[in-house]
């Protein structure tokens, strides 16, 4: 079998190879799960099916969101497997997802699977936002740790204080949408534009936050609770706090992209995404998974964050999220990373 790396080389973020080449199935696999953890996920479901080889496209929430819109005419891609929700119920209402019911959907929680009958995604896990305080660096600032979302408004954190770009991190969509839902649209808007005072830059990354507060390079970083607890867990002196009005959250989900020419294959992909192992897997990097049972306690992760997880309004964030991503660009983009 011969490849074209020309056009592996091409993609921003490569591809992983994932079996021999004498795979009989080649899969176009577009995600955002964090990068260290796809060949782990690629070996096992090659245990089981070692005839389909993962051709890994990797990047953010939104940059993967955006790229599959782009492709809506000309798909390349054969499943998605782990992109945020609500990026799948925008999909969903593009007819870009072919409805299917896996092997064994009926044993994920409920609010994990797509109401339609056949779903047109089912979830794997969630995350969930929470603020990375490391301790040695806000002491050395003279700062006090901050107990919700508005007392980062405060001036002392001016310049102490980093989050994710919406329009590429899907944990920086899910902490606007969040806002707005929590304190209104126009309350929403008015508490960005104070927290934009504080902000030093918007990664585009929506660990990287957590990572760089981990790191000692900011002392405060919005983010997502397991990437803090890992860091803790790791020895970085971080707090992780859970602001008092509430926290945004986000699952992560997988579907068969409508018009791939190899379903048999991502069917069989799909059937191991809910299945009991593949969410004991899930659990190695969130807190919470889809599969009831299965998610272990995890060491360091913040007392309280189920409870403080919002009704999130999936429709609401689907529904509203170019008009939320263009408004907030317009508004803070200057403070972005580069691309």
């Amino acid at each position: 079998m011969k490849f074209n790396f020309g056009f592996f080389k091409s993609l921003a973020v490569g591809s992983l190879l994932a079996t021999s080449v004498f795979a009989d199935t080649e899969l176009t696999v577009y995600t955002a799960v964090e990068a260290e953890d796809l060949s782990r996920y690629a070996a096992k479901f090659n245990e089981s099916h070692p005839d389909i080889k993962i051709n890994w496209v990797r990047d953010s929430t939104g940059i993967i969101t955006a790229k599959l819109l782009a492709e809506k005419n000309n798909p390349q891609a054969d499943v998605v497997w782990g992109l945020a929700g609500t990026s799948l119920l925008l999909l969903k209402s593009e007819g870009m997802l072919e409805p299917y019911a896996p092997a064994g959907v009926e044993k994920l929680d409920s609010k994990f699977v797509d109401g339609d009958n056949p779903p047109a995604w089912v979830g794997m896990d969630a995350w969930v936002a929470a603020v990375c305080y490391n301790t040695v660096e806000a002491g050395k600032a003279g700062l006090t740790p901050p107990t919700s979302w508005k007392d980062l408004t405060d001036a002392q954190y001016a310049g102490h204080l980093i989050m994710p770009n919406p329009n590429s991190s899907g944990t920086g969509f899910l902490d606007v949408s969040s806002w707005l839902q929590l304190f209104g649209e126009e309350g929403g808007w008015e508490y960005m534009d104070a927290l934009h005072e504080n902000i030093a830059r918007y990664t585009h990354s929506g660990s990287k936050p957590c990572k760089l507060a981990a790191a000692g390079e900011i002392p405060i970083g919005i983010s997502f609770a397991f990437r803090g607890a890992k860091s803790k867990a790791a020895g970085a002196p971080l707090d992780i706090i859970v602001p008092s009005e509430g926290v945004g959250w986000d699952m992560e989900a997988t579907a068969i992209v409508a018009g791939t020419s190899k379903m048999e294959a991502a069917q069989k992909l799909v059937d191991f995404s809910v299945t009991k192992e593949a969410n004991e897997m899930y659990n190695q990097g969130y807190a919470v998974v889809a599969y009831p049972g299965v998610a272990k306690p995890v060491e360091h992760f913040p007392e309280g964050l189920i409870e403080a997880m919002i009704p999130n309004d999936f429709e609401f964030a689907a529904n509203n999220r170019a008009r939320i991503l263009k408004e907030w660009q317009s508004r803070y983009d200057g403070k972005s990373d580069p691309k």
